[in-house]
């Protein structure tokens, strides 16, 4: 959990000074004579009592949902029932002074003295001072504990962190490079179909001056003289043939 603090013992103390105060107000109502503040009292034990037990209940299940994974919490399974068993004596406490409250709600204070005598005999809780100063040390021990995991757990997230951010930093820094190298590669492609479509243009023009030129000397050259070329390239076949087979 990210708080430096466990929750557990923040609302575990909170409960426990619901509970002092409770004790207090039982053992007014306990020695109180007067009728009307003895009604008082006791509705105020009674909502109380119903406050702290729903508290107590709240907090039994966020030890049932750590219970499920411990380590995940930086608790173990001792913690886990140690935690059970304080909400299970602090239930104990204020069911015990509810009942009693409610059995000598509508009793007066004579055979009310009786009864918070019995009770008190049947009660035997241990001291909530003393109870509160032990939690409080085993509180504190743990607190120191669970903090020293939490701080070696989060460093070692902060540095799985920073070591992904390495590798995704230098597949960036890859990946950019390779941009580079086909961006320089398309614009040496680009360079060469210039030059190429430069060349074609030019062939195409001389093709063109070519084709001119000829149709230029095919209009200007007769019948006649065609056919007197013709001849003369007939008659120099001949003479180079003699000429090579018959020398």
């Amino acid at each position: 959990m990210p708080s430096a603090q466990d929750p557990f013992y923040v609302v575990k103390e909170d409960i426990q000074d619901s509970i002092d105060r409770l004790q207090s107000n039982f053992h007014q109502w306990e020695n109180t004579s007067d009728t009307g503040e003895h009604l008082n009292l006791s509705k105020e034990v009674l909502a109380a009592c119903g406050s702290i037990e729903w508290q107590v209940d709240e907090l039994d299940k966020a030890i049932s949902v750590a219970s499920r994974d411990p380590s995940w919490y930086g608790i173990d399974e001792v913690e886990i029932e140690n935690r059970r068993r304080w909400t299970s004596n602090a239930r104990t406490q204020v069911r015990t002074i509810k009942r009693t409250v409610e059995a000598g709600k509508g009793s007066n204070p004579t055979t009310h003295a009786s009864i918070s005598g019995m009770h008190r005999e049947l009660m035997r809780l241990p001291d909530s001072h003393q109870s509160t100063s032990k939690s409080n040390q085993y509180a504190s021990g743990d607190n120191d504990d669970f903090i020293e995991s939490e701080s070696d757990r989060q460093m070692l997230l902060i540095k799985q962190q920073d070591e992904e951010l390495d590798e995704l930093s230098l597949s960036v820094q890859r990946i950019g490079g390779v941009g580079l190298t086909i961006h320089e590669e398309l614009l040496g492609q680009e360079k060469i179909l210039d030059e190429l479509g430069n060349e074609m243009d030019s062939t195409s023009n001389r093709l063109d001056f070519v084709q001119k030129r000829v149709a230029m000397v095919m209009k200007k050259a007769s019948a006649k003289g065609q056919m007197m070329m013709i001849c003369g390239l007939l008659a120099l076949f001949i003479f180079l043939f003699i000429l090579v087979f018959f020398t």
